[in-house]
């Protein structure tokens, strides 16, 4: 008996160590990509992400897709917007209000569901329409503060949908690559499953919204597959992807939070990751040394500080502002980078179809910043003191605490006295849409928020329109007047390329020279990869698309 017993024992353990050896070829061969982040959590997988743009490229498009999508499969030329969910989209040609977008045939979810007009109708309700019965407050802020001008969504058919914007609107089919479109069968099904006794409809609402996050459902190139909160995420290839182009061969995406710059880079070195973002600048000759490999490149993103003009700011006086512009010596601080960024002259660089040719010129000059401010009243004697709200990590913050530390004592040298309030990153970025009148400013002048400059709303329009006063985008600082909303209104109604570029030109010469910033880098989005991932397109934009990639 006990022979018997002992002998079906090592079977078994035979036949499982059997089982387990022929299944590891099948692990080995998985191809993983593990990936740390400079969030500090994982960004909503719900479909329309937090965390700043780190999580629209990590959450938003690789398991989602819009109706149009930015062109990242370049890296020698800007991002250009292209077809995703529409095959093409055309203005009203006497009501300017009205978008009718063609859907794309034979696109799924994936959960299966295919995706129509009725799709897009229930995301764009989800975030403008409240009395939707799938409505979410938690995405409004993320999305709508985006594409400020869209009203409402109609069905024409099953493949054409109709979009109303609130005035001419040239810039919507930019913003429109920022609404992520969701499963709406998937919703329902997470509805349905929430428990008889949860009788108000905004609960419930709220409960399915909870569990689609948990098990998300979007049409992109990646599929969710595990999800813990603050730790990680997995995606799994959607190898029925409507792309061929991309349609993933890498098998999984892990990816994980690590806002410290030091930690992300000691996990490179050590393999526990195989990329990292923003790694630490004084660790890049070492990066470089044990193989790995630096990607960078010039890209539409300001690293700034954004000025208040409320009441009592000590910034009104222009004078001020453009002392403070004059007296950062942006090339001893990418120095302090490693080289990693770009030195602004404004929003966008000279020679861009926007550019307009300032008559204010962002450079390193000192003796004239003293002169300013000595102009305006201050002095060694008497510093004009300015609180900055800023993050110790983030979502396109660069290296936020050694480069503010460093602003902070250029500016000691003009006059200014300058403390900082440091707090979270994604609580920062609420306070961006919440302003500095809120008492979540805290009592601040100034906050430090990365912003990406591609189109024409995000680089310029939601800081200076009057119509952009929060809640509804990211004036922060209330800057704007009459000229401004006319110089944007002019742009908004140019529905001809050459007629749009010269309107923005003009605006953003007369940014530039009222100086509602202080303009401190442009990102190079600085990342270092393992040289097993191949594939890298580093795009002159703030995206990235993981789908072309492959691991060997």
């Amino acid at each position: 008996m006990n022979q018997r017993f002992h002998r079906r024992v090592g079977l078994a353990f035979a036949s499982a160590l059997t089982a387990a050896l022929l299944s590891l070829p099948a692990l080995a061969q998985e191809k993983v990509l593990r990936i740390a982040m400079t969030a500090a959590d994982i960004p909503k997988t719900h479909g329309q992400p937090d965390q700043g743009f780190e999580g629209n490229r990590f959450t938003g498009i690789p398991m989602y897709d819009a109706l149009t999508h930015w062109d990242l499969s370049k890296a020698d030329a800007p991002s250009v917007l292209i077809p995703g969910l529409a095959t093409s989209w055309a203005v009203g040609a006497t009501d300017k209000t009205k978008w009718t977008f063609k859907l794309r045939p034979g696109v799924k979810f994936h959960d299966g569901s295919a995706l129509t007009a009725d799709a897009i109708v229930w995301n764009v309700r989800k975030v403008l329409d409240k009395d939707a019965p799938h409505f979410d407050p938690s995405q409004v802020g993320v999305t709508a503060s985006r594409m400020p001008t869209l009203r409402s969504a109609r069905k024409i058919d099953d493949l054409t949908v109709e979009l109303t914007t609130s005035e001419p609107d040239s810039f919507l089919p930019l913003n429109l690559t920022n609404l992520f479109i969701a499963s709406p069968a998937h919703w329902d099904a997470k509805l349905k499953a929430v428990p008889a006794s949860v009788t108000d409809a905004a609960e419930r609402a709220k409960q399915a919204w909870t569990a689609f996050a948990a098990d998300s459902s979007g049409s992109g190139p990646f599929k969710m597959a595990k999800f813990q909160a603050r730790e990680r995420l997995e995606l799994v290839a959607n190898k029925s992807y409507w792309d061929p182009k991309r349609t993933p061969s890498i098998d999984r995406v892990v990816l994980m939070p690590m806002p410290e710059a030091n930690a992300r880079t000691a996990a490179l070195l050590s393999g526990q990751v195989d990329w990292i973002e923003a790694p630490a600048p004084d660790a890049m000759a070492q990066i470089r040394s044990r193989g790995f490999t630096m990607y960078s490149n010039p890209q539409p993103h300001v690293w700034p500080w954004q000025l208040s003009f409320a009441d009592g700011s000590p910034w009104l006086d222009k004078r001020v502002r453009q002392a403070a512009n004059l007296c950062v010596d942006r090339e001893g601080l990418r120095t302090l980078l490693g080289g990693m960024m770009g030195i602004p002259k404004g929003t966008v660089p000279p020679g861009h179809p926007w550019w307009g040719n300032p008559g204010f010129d962002i450079k390193y000059d000192v003796k004239a910043a003293q002169a300013m401010m000595a102009q305006a009243g201050h002095s060694a004697a008497k510093p004009l003191k300015v609180k900055v709200q800023i993050s110790a990590s983030g979502s396109g913050q660069m290296q936020p605490l050694p480069m503010n530390e460093f602003v902070q004592q250029n500016l000691k040298q003009c006059f200014f006295d300058v403390e900082y309030d440091v707090i979270e990153w994604n609580t920062l970025f609420t306070n961006w849409r919440k302003g500095a009148k809120d008492p979540s400013a805290n009592g601040a002048h100034a906050i430090n928020v990365s912003y990406a400059a591609m189109d024409p709303f995000f680089a310029m329009v939601r800081f200076t329109s009057t119509k952009t006063f929060p809640p509804t985008s990211n004036n922060w600082g209330y800057f704007g007047n009459p000229e401004f909303d006319k110089l944007i209104a002019d742009a908004r109604s140019a529905f001809e390329d050459k007629a749009r570029d010269a309107a923005l030109a003009k605006l953003h010469a007369r940014i530039v020279e009222e100086a509602p910033f202080v303009w401190i880098a442009h990102d190079v989005g600085p990342r270092a990869m393992a040289a097993k991932v191949k594939g890298v397109v580093q795009p002159r934009s703030w995206f990235i698309d993981l789908a072309p990639m492959s691991i060997q």
